[in-house]
């Protein structure tokens, strides 16, 4: 099979492809490792990502734990499946019980604290994706973590800077649990420093024994009913004891003879669908790479589907357009209309109504392929972590609204705005690639210049990964990465695109894990990239 890639480095990067036939790919080596080991033990690409998923609640807490979402896309060697395992609301969250709670001028749920707590679904995606398609038994797959947590791991560099910028927001370190899990020293441990979590070992420990049981309707949910009772919370362990993952079908654009894959909302997937849909009607290839005219065409489209998607995309029961509406061509073309080549534009909504995550990727030599990701939000979340048990809860609910009316408003039962989204990508229907790019609203802008840099110009997927980014933040303003070229920064001011300190060590572009298929896997397997913006890994035999 001729490559369509060109294998030459395009810009300057420590790492480098890694073709292997079984393959791990995520953003922390130990967790890579892990979900290798249970690959060559018999598991499958499922068995290693579920235990690649637990290891990552451990090694970069900062970015999920086990009261984190997840959602993944899977290839079982003959179809797309697509699971959507974001938290839902408590039974007792209306705007009524925020007003009462927190005051009328509220306008979304609080950042930290129990405010934000949506119900896990993290754990039960690992035990739905388990009893589907799994091979070895689950209790197997959570070995690895229990071990690591035991013994510990010393931290690496960005998983460390990341928690020491954690431990100096009192907004987090004044939560209920934080400071005994995460700051065993007074402290976020140093570079090198060894960290145990026995906590989370026993509720590991317990999710192996019971297949998650435990977690939603047993001692784990018990545990969680009594602390929130005695810290001002809502959760209870019935909230717990109702809550299901969803199997779902993917919602897919066409672009450059493939098609991109996506979970349908509440997630935001759908916002590089829209952009990739809006591309289409642009002279986007014939352009330089690094060029001003392909950054700003691409910046407009993402700014164009953002707009659509922070007014309309919610849980899919209280949308008031479909996915199909918001997707629709001839919608898009129409939209393709309103960029303009020579000037920046803040976008506002159109009308398509006719009349702080972790990304891991995992492919094995029978054809399977996993696409897989997991967070709490804004880093290490609501801040709250349950006494020994080292659940570190989500904040999934600050993405809820509170004005009456408005499709993504707070309600019982309810799955909020998520912002996690991993991708697939097929050709003729068959898989070609599953990868992730992490990072809030990073995620579908990553999702979209990756891949118009790997189908539009040839780059392979470490040099797809390493090239420099640009993310979109509101109204006129970005943020580029300082080795975008120069040339092509100036360009874009000179188009009116308002662009933030380029040496800002603190704006997150993103990390990405890529596995590519380099055909029919009994022959030529993989290609894997990660990203060099966090401390990944990709690994394979």
């Amino acid at each position: 099979m001729t490559s369509p890639f060109n294998w030459n480095k395009s810009y300057a990067s420590v790492r480098s492809p890694v073709f292997a036939r079984n393959i791990v790919s995520t953003s922390h080596p130990l967790a890579a490792q892990a979900g290798l080991r249970i690959l060559a033990q018999g598991g499958n690409a499922v068995d290693a990502a579920i235990a690649t998923a637990a290891c990552m609640t451990l090694v970069e807490p900062c970015s999920n734990g086990l009261g984190s979402d997840a959602f993944c896309i899977l290839w079982d060697g003959a179809q797309l499946h697509g699971l959507n395992a974001s938290g839902t609301a408590p039974a007792a969250w209306t705007p009524e019980h925020f007003s009462k709670t927190y005051g009328r001028d509220l306008k979304a749920p609080p950042k930290r604290g129990w405010g934000g707590v949506t119900v896990p679904g993290a754990v039960a995606g690992w035990v739905a994706l388990s009893e589907r398609f799994g091979k070895l038994a689950f209790a197997d797959l959570m070995a690895p973590a229990i071990e690591i947590a035991e013994r510990g791991y010393a931290v690496p560099v960005i998983v460390q800077s990341k928690w020491a910028l954690a431990a100096a927001l009192a907004e987090l370190t004044e939560q209920p649990g934080f400071a005994q899990a995460f700051l065993p020293r007074g402290r976020a441990p140093a570079v090198g420093e060894l960290f145990k979590f026995p906590d989370a070992a026993r509720t590991l420990r317990l999710i192996a024994q019971t297949k998650g049981e435990a977690f939603y309707r047993g001692e784990v949910a018990e545990a969680v009913q009594k602390f929130s009772r005695e810290t001002g919370g809502a959760m209870t362990a019935a909230d717990f004891a109702d809550y299901k993952p969803e199997w779902v079908e993917t919602i897919s654009q066409s672009y450059a003879g493939h098609d991109l894959h996506e979970i349908p909302p509440n997630g935001q997937g759908i916002a590089a669908l829209i952009a990739l849909g809006i591309l289409k009607h642009l002279d986007l290839p014939s352009q330089e790479v690094d060029g001003v005219a392909a950054q700003h065409m691409q910046i407009e489209a993402m700014k164009l589907a953002f707009a659509d998607v922070y007014r309309y995309v919610s849980d899919p029961r209280s949308m008031k357009v479909t996915a199909a509406e918001m997707l629709e061509p001839s919608y898009l073309a129409q939209r393709a209309k309103l960029v303009d080549m020579g000037r920046a534009q803040d976008f506002k909504c159109g009308n398509p109504v006719k009349g702080g995550t972790i990304y891991l990727t995992t492919a094995d030599e029978s054809g399977m392929m996993v696409s897989f990701i997991q967070s709490n939000y804004m880093g290490f979340g609501s801040g709250l972590v349950v006494p020994g048990y080292g659940v570190s809860l989500q904040n999934r609910g600050h993405c809820f609204n509170l004005e009456a009316g408005h499709p993504n408003v707070v309600a019982p039962g309810k799955r909020p705005f998520h912002t996690i989204i991993p991708a697939f990508l097929m050709r003729d229907g068959r898989p070609v690639m599953s990868y992730g790019v992490m990072g809030g609203n990073m995620q579908p802008q990553g999702h979209m210049q990756t891949l118009v840099r790997m189908l539009d110009f040839g780059q392979n997927p470490q040099a797809a990964c390493d090239a420099p980014r640009w993310r979109f933040n509101e109204g006129l303003s970005l943020n580029i990465e300082p080795h975008m070229p120069a040339a092509t920064i100036d360009g874009l001011r000179a188009l009116g695109h308002q662009i933030g300190d380029i040496h800002d060590s603190y704006q997150d572009f993103g990390a990405g894990q890529f596995i590519w298929r380099m055909g029919d896997p009994d022959a030529q397997g993989y290609v894997a990239a990660s990203d060099p913006r966090r401390d990944g890994a990709a690994v394979g035999f």
